[in-house]
């Protein structure tokens, strides 16, 4: 952009005498309006940008609200992650502990009272409908969830309470593993390594090596201890009350061990084999309530904590082939 043209008056003379410049006078001044220039155009720049993409400390706060709103969803996940936890513990509580001590089972509708109803977490409608979802999911399941847990706690020490009173019952109760080893194969419908179609598995395998010792899970009397069919070498205790348990393809039977002999819970009552129809050696257990086969899972409570039974029933639910 050139100098405009500027003229002054001389009355001497009567006429308009233009104004000269010089070089570096015209350098100024093309220099003031490119720098002039630049600023107007810098700050329309930001002013636009700001409006469309936000100032630094509107874009540091996006920026945060993206971060916790991540951390909401995965508080979101570990939310259900426990919440299945606890219904796992509830249907143990009412399965297992509450069965085994002749107890009244805790209702699901029970164990849901009190939640639910009105939209009582509508103040987090200020929030964009995405964040609004979340919170108000995750309010709304710890209530559910720290209700689950008051009902659970008061079912505990019920439990406790039933427990005392019925201690010398519970000493029958088959209610520890069998054997140190490794649980292989679940209750239910599985593959048979050796037949080779799926059929009712009754019990559990666990690994064992040859000799390795078997324990009574209960107090109880021995019934048979003698070799029976595919069983092969077979241990059956009565505990009373209704139950029984079965140690199959044992190599050897502990000492004393015979009908009629009398067991405490932990007692070896005799070694890991593979006798009868067995396709290496393993344990196989059972327990038998009223002459009938259920799930011995339900009974690997006393000497495993709550971490080591969700852990052996994941196994017993995904392992599709049996040992036996």
């Amino acid at each position: 952009m050139g100098l405009k043209k500027y003229f002054l008056y001389d009355k001497k003379n009567s006429n308009f005498i233009p104004v000269e410049y010089n070089s570096l006078e015209r350098i100024i001044y093309s220099a003031c309006i490119w720098i002039i220039g630049g600023v107007v155009l810098c700050g329309l720049g930001i002013a636009i940008f700001s409006k469309s993409i936000g100032t630094p400390a509107e874009i540091a706060l996006k920026a945060e609200n993206e971060a916790l709103l991540n951390q909401l969803k995965q508080t979101q996940q570990t939310i259900k992650k426990y919440d299945d936890e606890l219904k796992q513990l509830a249907q143990n509580d009412n399965e297992l502990y509450r069965s085994i001590l002749g107890m009244k089972p805790i209702s699901y509708d029970e164990r849901e009272a009190g939640t639910g109803g009105a939209d009582i977490y509508s103040d987090f409608d200020v929030y964009s409908e995405e964040t609004a979802d979340i919170l108000k999911w995750t309010a709304e399941n710890l209530e559910k969830m720290e209700h689950s847990i008051e009902i659970q706690k008061n079912s505990f020490e019920a439990i406790k309470r039933s427990y005392a009173a019925n201690s010398e019952k519970f000493k029958y109760i088959p209610a520890i593993k069998p054997t140190s080893g490794t649980l292989i194969s679940g209750f239910g419908i599985r593959f048979h390594p050796i037949l080779k179609y799926r059929r009712m598995h009754e019990g559990l395998d666990f690994s064992a090596n040859t000799g390795d010792a078997i324990y009574a899970t209960g107090d109880g009397v021995v019934k048979r201890a003698s070799r029976k069919g595919t069983f092969g070498n077979l241990v059956i205790i009565d505990h009373g009350y209704g139950y029984e348990t079965y140690y199959a393809h044992l190599s050897a039977f502990a000492k004393g061990i015979r009908p009629g002999a009398t067991v405490k819970r932990g007692d070896k009552i005799g070694l890991a084999g593979t006798s009868g129809r067995s396709l290496g050696p393993h344990l196989h257990y059972e327990v038998h309530k009223e002459g009938k086969a259920i799930d011995p899972i339900n009974f690997l409570f006393a000497d495993t904590s709550p971490a080591e039974y969700l852990k052996l029933r994941k196994i017993a639910e995904n392992n599709t082939k049996s040992l036996d």
